[in-house]
């Protein structure tokens, strides 16, 4: 059954259980679609029991991509990679597996019981999500199923296996999660380095093998690479300074994020005002600018958000073009009307490219300047530049929102609308809704008032798309943004349109916004006038 995710994404749903079959038969099809080599295609997830498709609406239609991948579900001749086996070293219990004891006593089970079942056969990789390289295994004995903790750790050690429900799964590197701990490995996961940066794939085969100790697992900094010619160096990083550019689409499937810029249109006009290509790396600056010297004469430009910006003492108006001389100074404050704007430099920033972009993820330190926000002393490298500024654009698109206002979101049905309580439905059209202080660029958590339960069918984990808007088991909604986790566990609602995620993306904690429901023409009509407007590029 194919289900819209919006207007930029489509699914195709297979089964609601977990089947090795139904796993294959989503692996086959991405196989198909992806030799098809369709226009506009961005991205194809396969996840449990269902395949993502992630494409470009101003390059092909909804209509069209969701018949492609119809016509690939019905007839998908193709042969999958043959499956490995793997096997993992684990160090069961102590401060290694601190809920071995726990689930041992849920389950009526000797720890040693649960690590013996643990490790007696092996299991399939169904999916690759939620961080770099995390895998999906399963399914578990089922006296080893036990559901997450109501309250996920903040902290959980880079190599921990887990289990939560049927799966059990290892985290490649530290950070938040909710899964049972029974164990740690120091087998490493995900090397973006390497020619293949996961050392899992879907469909792959993995049987643990208990050890009596495991190595810590080290992800080290990236290095910063040496930097000589055209430059700026950060003298103050604001607030949250960050290289983004148009997204590292490609690599979803094993769990990356697609991160880029949160504002694109304003991206693409900073660009375009100095010559750069819409590729080319911005600046993407927080609430609070940075202030940054030049070491050589370039062309600058911002978009977005009004920031107060003075360059060499002198004013600095938005969409403009100016030109900084060596050793000229940008002194940024604070921003008004939105959160997010876009500093372009003629040739670009030239951070190196990881998975075929400069994309900062700060969750999983990939991309972007050693993979985190800037800080003071740093030297970032800019491109050779050949170009020709466009110099002023007649029409700069403006994404500025009304702080104190109410910013209006179109939105489609998501893709789990049905799985939802119809009161949760209602309620997210009556709004508004204030974006909490829990917001930042994987996702906004929304307050305005209690909601009901947002589940009333069970729902496997999978794919995410931006924008949506996710509901909880609390009923709080969540909306989805660009260093969004590639799969969840949580039904989404609603998704805003493409032509309003430029928006969406200068909200910042404190707003408040309201989403209306429009059909998949307007949406598709709005996009297209959006760009025909702006210019495709």
């Amino acid at each position: 059954m194919i289900q819209r995710a919006g207007d930029a994404a489509v699914t195709l749903a297979l089964g609601h259980s977990l089947d090795a079959g139904t796993n294959t038969r989503a692996l086959a099809i991405a196989e198909v679609l992806d030799r098809a080599g369709l226009p506009g295609v961005r991205d194809v997830v396969p996840t449990l029991a269902a395949l993502t498709v992630h494409f470009d609406p101003a390059v092909t239609p909804a209509d069209e991509v969701a018949f492609q991948v119809q016509c690939a579900g019905e007839h998908p001749r193709t042969t999958v990679q043959p499956s490995r086996l793997v096997e993992v070293p684990v160090a069961y219990g102590g401060a290694d597996g601190p809920d071995l004891e726990a689930l041992a006593t849920h389950a009526g089970l000797t720890a040693g019981d649960v690590v013996r079942r643990h490790t007696s056969e092996a299991y399939r990789v169904f999916m690759l999500g939620f961080t770099p390289g995390f895998p999906y295994l399963g399914p578990v004995d089922p006296s080893l199923v036990m559901p997450r903790h109501r309250t996920p750790r903040l902290q959980i050690a880079a190599g921990s296996v887990g289990i939560a429900d049927q799966l059990t799964g290892i985290y490649p590197r530290s950070g938040p999660g909710g899964w049972q701990i029974i164990g740690r490995t120091s087998f490493s996961l995900f090397d973006p380095t390497r020619p293949e940066p996961s050392r899992l794939r879907p469909g792959d085969q993995v049987r643990f093998v208990p050890v009596a100790a495991a190595d810590p697992v080290f992800a080290p900094e990236p290095p910063l690479p040496p930097v000589s010619g055209p430059s700026i160096t950060v003298v103050r990083p604001g607030w949250h300074t960050t290289v983004q550019d148009l997204g590292r689409w490609g690599w979803q499937r094993l769990g990356v994020p697609v991160s880029g810029a949160m504002d694109l249109l304003s991206h693409r006009a900073a660009n375009r005002l100095v010559g750069n290509p819409d590729a080319a790396a911005t600046l993407e600056i927080t609430i609070v600018g940075p202030e940054v010297r030049f070491e050589q004469t370039t062309l600058l430009a911002m978009c977005g958000a009004e920031v107060e910006a003075v360059l060499d003492g002198r004013p600095l108006r938005s969409a403009t073009v100016a030109q900084a001389s060596p050793g000229s100074v940008l002194r940024c404050g604070v921003g008004h009307r939105g959160t997010r704007a876009y500093l372009a430099c003629a040739g670009g920033i030239a951070a190196p490219r990881v998975l075929g972009s400069r994309a900062t993820h700060v969750g999983s330190r990939l991309g972007g300047w050693a993979g985190r926000a800037l800080q003071a002393g740093d030297r970032v490298p800019l491109g050779p530049w050949s170009g020709n500024p466009d110099g002023p654009l007649h029409d700069v698109p403006d994404t500025t929102i009304q702080r104190g206002g109410v910013t209006t979101l179109r939105v489609l049905m998501g893709p789990h609308a049905d799985l939802c309580d119809p009161a949760v439905l209602e309620r997210l059209t009556e709004g508004p809704f204030q974006v909490s202080p829990h917001a930042n660029r994987m996702g906004f958590r929304l307050d305005g008032g209690p909601t009901t339960a947002g589940r009333s069918l069970p729902m496997l984990s999978g794919a995410t798309v931006q924008g949506a808007i996710q509901i909880t088991g609390s009923g709080t909604p969540i909306l989805l943004a660009a260093d969004r986790q590639t799969t969840g566990g949580y039904p989404q609602a609603a998704v805003v349109i493409a032509a309003d995620l430029p928006r969406m993306g200068q909200l910042g904690p404190g707003d408040w916004m309201h989403v209306r429901s429009c059909t998949p023409a307007e949406a598709h009509t709005a996009l297209m006038n959006q760009e025909a407007a702006f210019g495709r590029g």
